[in-house]
């Protein structure tokens, strides 16, 4: 009778313990989400959580926040470029990989995946260095080169993810009937892999959006991101209107994973 209760009994308690863990870790993760969210409704004129009353006031702010809407056009302008830049390139390397066992595409995997594996802001300041000891200035080129380098390999995780689920078999009769590779590529290869590119094209975007360490370093004053612009202002000012563009980014945040899981199957691309 013992023994039938010992695994029961065990079972429980990793159960709890992991529940614990897992509820733990949530709470961590929402928590100063959920303060923000809460504080950028507050009446008054300073950061205080709870608030002391609730309004509207910093939300309706933003209108005239000329400057923190340049910061964001520049941010949506570059999060553009680096999302059709990042999707061809990473595209163009899944497929590549994804053909292919030879040890040079394990390697080319490999040198696309490192900025991943490298510090954002040791990745930041070598972009800076190589960049003045080439002698080229700072502009929204060169920003939008360091994004780009550290957003083409989600997109290309997600397209190797979506290129194994397709049949071999299927490009094999594809060719054996005389279609040629841009015709294949178009009617077999693309539908199967629009998923995983939408998926990579979507948290190339974020990364770009939200990318601080690489944006610091290669920024210059013409090209203020509003990531940075809002970091200026917690530093200088604690601004209100700070929580209410969090809030903001918040909202459409969500509102574009729910679109995204929708449309593509986001959590699915990503396992």
């Amino acid at each position: 009778m013992l023994d039938m209760q010992r695994p029961t009994l065990g079972s429980a308690s990793f159960g709890l313990v992991m529940g614990t863990l897992a509820g733990a870790a949530l709470l961590l993760l929402a928590a100063p989400t959920l303060v923000v969210l809460v504080t950028s409704f507050t009446d008054g004129y300073s950061l205080k959580f709870p608030p002391p009353s609730y309004s509207l006031r910093w939300y309706a702010s933003l209108i005239d926040a000329w400057q923190l809407q340049d910061a964001a056009l520049v941010s949506l302008k570059l999060g553009a470029v680096v999302t059709v830049v990042s999707v061809v390139l990473g595209t163009a390397a899944a497929l590549a990989i994804g053909r292919s066992r030879r040890a040079w595409a394990r390697g080319l995997d490999a040198l696309f995946m490192s900025p991943l594996v490298l510090p954002a802001l040791a990745f930041g300041l070598a972009s800076l260095v190589f960049f003045s000891t080439a002698g080229v200035e700072l502009s929204f080129l060169t920003l939008a080169i360091g994004h780009i380098v550290v957003s083409v390999p989600y997109v290309l995780r997600t397209t190797l993810a979506s290129l194994a689920q397709l049949d071999p078999a299927l490009l094999e009769s594809s060719e054996s009937l005389g279609a040629g590779r841009l015709y294949t590529f178009r009617r077999v290869t693309l539908p199967t892999i629009r998923n995983g590119i939408g998926a990579g094209a979507f948290i190339a975007f974020m990364s770009s959006f939200d990318n601080i360490p690489v944006s610091l370093f290669m920024a210059d004053a013409r090209n203020e991101v509003l990531p940075i612009r809002m970091w200026q202002i917690l530093e200088n000012s604690l601004d209100v209107r700070a929580a209410a563009v969090s809030g903001v980014l918040i909202a459409v945040t969500v509102l574009a994973m729910v679109v995204m899981e929708r449309v593509a199957g986001l959590s699915r691309q990503l396992r």
